[in-house]
């Protein structure tokens, strides 16, 4: 019978982001870029499309879309979203979570807005 290899292993804080060392606004941006890119799929949006409604060129949806959150601060998701047509809402509390979530802004729509009004 092989013999038993003892793995060394540190157990996760919950936060893998944390976990790695890398800084605490990396969860936070993931989960928006993770949704921006949701958003592009849904709408079947080609780079050049989403790169017009967000107001960059390709080069930088390509970036977005690769991971390279370095590029990008939480208040240019954040309006990355927006120009896509949906809203962020942040929330503090005890979970977990990254605490952001994006939806539709049905906000607007009860106010009486209306496109291209």
């Amino acid at each position: 019978m092989p013999k038993k290899i003892a793995i060394k292993h540190e157990e996760s804080s919950g936060n893998v982001f944390a976990d790695v060392g890398l800084p605490g606004d990396c969860r936070a941006k993931a989960e928006l870029v993770s949704r921006i890119d949701q958003i592009i799929s849904e709408r079947h949006l080609t780079q050049a499309r989403a790169a017009q409604i967000m107001g960059v060129d390709q080069p930088r949806v390509s970036a977005l879309l690769h991971g390279k959150l370095s590029l990008f601060s939480l208040e240019k998701l954040m309006n990355f979203v927006a120009r896509l047509g949906k809203s962020v809402e942040i929330r503090i509390g005890e979970s977990g979570g990254p605490g952001i979530w994006v939806s539709r802004p049905a906000a607007r729509v009860a106010r009486g807005w209306r496109r291209g009004g």
